[in-house]
């Protein structure tokens, strides 16, 4: 008989996953979270609850932040559990469940005057989110686009706005006209230089409908870059299943994810931060090599590998590193023409940060999905995959694998995979994206008119060329048969 998890039960659940050594009714908040979803539970979460268990900050507990739709029924679900989490942490060798308890409520989306309210909280001296990449309404050159629709709506509504940022510029208003000083801004997502994109946000923002107060937060606010990594899949039936029959412990929403993390950050918390040096955390001078070799390397990774196994009608992410010509077609690309252009970080060899990242692909514990790296991609694209093909253009080297990625991105936007099976896709902009996909067929320079996508690298003939010879290559050959002629150079001719 399982145990349902909640705060009376972790006594019996002590005899069969670790438990928080600290009392949760000790916590006091010290941090807002946008974002509740389960890499910030397998991240940011258990980083804090490490340091909680050593028996420091612990007047840093998390109280998350609802936005979106979906954030109501992450609250209901671990509302229902008193905020705590299952996470389950999986390497080839080894299978670990433990509770953690850094949580102490979820704001509901709607309550908008309660998120405000929470914002103004001296108590909260951080207020950190993980939106998504697409979540920071930038184009392709990662410049801040304040005409998008919900940001125009909070420019002209400043006391009811409905975005992550709206929400921040109304809780800083507030605390500047109490006296309270600001509390500082991190962004945990995956985007170059994601303290100055926040930045770039909030301050634009807030131009809309005070420039002055604009000012005020561009030069009393600090937004801190950061680097984030742990592989996270999405929970499912089977990962429920899993916990109930292996570990006998019944989790409304429990987070599987690999045994690997990492966080690098900048050292700017005006406000006071916990001591996160303490579990792990490596605070460093300058976050930028470090995101470029996670964001080119592993995301740009995960980006070319979804769209051939997609079109291969392979399901798992450890199956795609198992296929000879995807595993073959990675590391030509990396070696090739991502990590020569990857500046050097900090006492780490690139080509030994491969093979890790090779290994953490191929983790058959993880049950990662393709349809996962997949989703999203007109906001990925742009972050993790084109700026490396920018680079390299500018350098003057050829993009033949880079251009193939794009290609496949194409070809898998027609909509079904090589065998013919439907592909379902999970992107806010599908539809135009398909309707250019379909077109490409026929005429493989339609798919790069979007210029809040490809940029400047639509404009480049090499590109063009590349992307358009690989694009007619995979409807006249088949995926496989175009990996086998780029991993014989004969793609290039």
């Amino acid at each position: 008989m399982a145990v349902k998890l909640s705060s009376a039960a972790l006594g019996e659940i002590a005899h069969m996953a670790a438990v928080p050594a600290y009392d949760p009714i000790m916590l006091t908040p010290g941090i807002l979270h946008f974002g509740v979803g389960n890499f910030h539970r397998a991240h940011q979460a258990v980083y804090l609850d490490d340091l909680f268990n050593k028996g420091h900050g612990l007047d840093w507990a998390i109280v998350g932040a609802g936005v979106m739709p979906s954030d109501a029924r992450m609250r209901e679900k671990l509302a229902g559990q008193d905020f705590l989490t299952t996470v389950v942490e999986q390497d080839n060798n080894r299978t670990a469940a433990r509770v953690t308890a850094p949580m102490i409520d979820i704001i509901a989306p709607a309550d908008t005057d309660k998120i405000i309210a929470a914002l103004a909280d001296p108590r909260i001296r951080i207020v950190s989110m993980t939106i998504t990449e697409g979540g920071y309404f930038i184009d392709a050159s990662g410049a801040f686009n304040p005409g998008h629709p919900a940001i125009f709506h909070d420019g002209q509504n400043p006391d009811r706005p409905k975005t992550v940022f709206g929400l921040i510029v109304a809780g800083l208003k507030r605390r500047r006209g109490a006296g309270l000083a600001p509390f500082t801004i991190m962004s945990c997502d995956n985007i170059p230089g994601n303290g100055e994109v926040t930045e770039n946000a909030v301050v634009g923002l807030a131009a809309l409908s005070d420039p002055a107060f604009a000012e005020w937060i561009a030069g009393n606010v600090a937004f801190p870059n950061s680097m984030v990594d742990r592989i996270t899949p999405a929970t499912g039936q089977r990962e429920m299943d899993f916990l109930r029959d292996t570990f006998g412990i019944e989790d409304n929403w429990p987070v599987f994810c690999e045994e690997f993390k990492q966080w690098v950050m900048e050292d700017n918390f005006p406000a006071g931060r916990p001591p996160l040096e303490k579990v792990g955390v490596q605070f460093v001078p300058d976050v930028a090599p470090y995101e470029h070799m996670k964001i080119r390397i592993l995301n740009g990774g995960h980006a070319a590998i979804a769209y051939p196994a997609a079109l291969l009608d392979i399901h798992f992410v450890h199956e795609a590193m198992e296929h000879p010509l995807i595993r073959a077609f990675l590391a030509k690309l990396e070696k090739e023409e991502i990590i020569p252009i990857v500046p050097p970080v900090p006492d780490t060899d690139l080509n030994e940060y491969y093979g890790l990242i090779e290994r953490r692909f191929s983790n058959p514990k993880i049950g990662d999905t393709i349809p996962r790296l997949a989703q999203d991609g007109s906001n990925r694209q742009p972050k993790f995959i084109l700026p490396s093909t920018a680079d390299r253009l500018r350098e003057g080297k050829d993009i033949v694998g880079l251009s193939l990625v794009s290609a496949l991105w194409c070809r898998y936007f027609e909509g079904t995979s090589d065998s013919g099976k439907q592909i379902i896709f999970n992107d806010t902009s599908a539809d135009k994206l398909q309707a250019a996909a379909r077109q490409a067929r026929d005429n493989p320079e339609a798919f790069l008119v979007f210029d809040e996508i490809f940029g400047e690298v639509a404009h480049s003939e090499l590109f063009r060329r590349r992307f358009s010879h690989a694009v007619r290559t995979l409807w006249a050959e088949g995926t496989a048969k175009t990996l086998e002629l780029y991993l014989s150079d004969a793609l290039a001719r």
